[in-house]
C-alpha cells in the first residue's frame, strides 16, 4: 500500500465497528490514535539529513522499498514518516507499506527470531535485496534490550522509548542510513 493508504487504513481503524484483532483491543486503538498523531507530526516537522538526501538523490536505478509496519507500533510511528519523506527525494524509489499481521514478508525478516517492526527492505530493480534495516536505530535497540533485561513493565519501557524518539528527532537512524545508502 502507498503512504496515503497506510495513513487512511490507520485512521479507519479508529472508527471501525468491528475491527479485527488486535485492533478489537482498546489498548491497540489507543496506541494507533497516538501513533497517527506522531506520524503526522513527523511529516510536518521532521528534518532530513542533507548528506542522506544527497546520497538518495544520486540513486540512478529503480529501487523498491518494502516497509513492514503496523499502526499500533510506536517504533514504526517515528520511523515510517521519515522513510516516506526520504523516498520522495528520488522518483527512482518505489515505496510500499506492508502490514506485518496481514500477509506480509515478516517471516523472512525476523529480528532475533521475533517479528519486530518496522523493517525496511531495499531491493534493486530485479527485486534482489540490497539491504535490510530495522527495527530500531542501534542505540535505541541497545537501550530497549537493557530495559527488557531490567524487567521493567512494558508500559514503562514504552514511555522511555517514546521519549528517546522525541528527543532524537530522527537523527540517529538517518546517520545509520547515510552509511548504507552511500554504498549504493
Amino acid at each position: 500500500m502507498t503512504w496515503e493508504e497506510y495513513i487512511n487504513h490507520s485512521t479507519a481503524l479508529l472508527s471501525a465497528e468491528n475491527p479485527e484483532a488486535p485492533y478489537d483491543d482498546v489498548h491497540f486503538l489507543e496506541y494507533t490514535k497516538l501513533n497517527i498523531s506522531r506520524m503526522n507530526r513527523w511529516i510536518k516537522t521532521g528534518k532530513l539529513n542533507e548528506e542522506l538526501v544527497s546520497n538518495i538523490e544520486k540513486i540512478n536505478t529503480t529501487q523498491h522499498w518494502e516497509v513492514i509496519a503496523e499502526p499500533w507500533c510506536g517504533d514504526a510511528a517515528h520511523i515510517t514518516p521519515f522513510l516516506y519523506l526520504i523516498s520522495q527525494k528520488n522518483n527512482q524509489i518505489k515505496i510500499n507499506f506492508q502490514l506485518r499481521d496481514s500477509n506480509s514478508e515478516i517471516d523472512s525478516y525476523l529480528t532475533n527470531g521475533s517479528k519486530s517492526i518496522p523493517i525496511l527492505i531495499v531491493r534493486d530493480e530485479n527485486n534482489q535485496d540490497i539491504f535490510v534495516w530495522g527495527p530500531r536505530p542501534k542505540n535505541c535497540q541497545e537501550m530497549f534490550l537493557q530495559l527488557k533485561e531490567k524487567n521493567l513493565p512494558m508500559e514503562e519501557q514504552k514511555v522511555i522509548l517514546q521519549q528517546w524518539y522525541k528527543d532524537d528527532k530522527g537523527v540517529s537512524f538517518q546517520k545509520e542510513w547515510i552509511e548504507m545508502f552511500a554504498k549504493l
